[in-house]
């Protein structure tokens, strides 16, 4: 995941960021939840698994 910002014309052509599959704005707007959540799962000890299934047994 690309945390953003680019470096157009160095890491990447304008025209491959601004074109219709660049996924970098997604990846910029998501990856600060993605790490807080992998960070907070590590501290915690918990894995995804033992958290799905601590949050649907109610």
């Amino acid at each position: 995941m690309h945390p953003g910002p680019i470096n157009r014309g160095v890491e990447i052509e304008s025209a491959v960021a601004d074109g219709p599959h660049s996924v970098i704005l997604n990846q910029v707007t998501y990856g600060i939840a993605i790490r807080m959540a992998v960070l907070s799962m590590a501290m915690s000890g918990q894995t995804a698994q033992r958290q799905f299934e601590q949050e649907n047994a109610q």
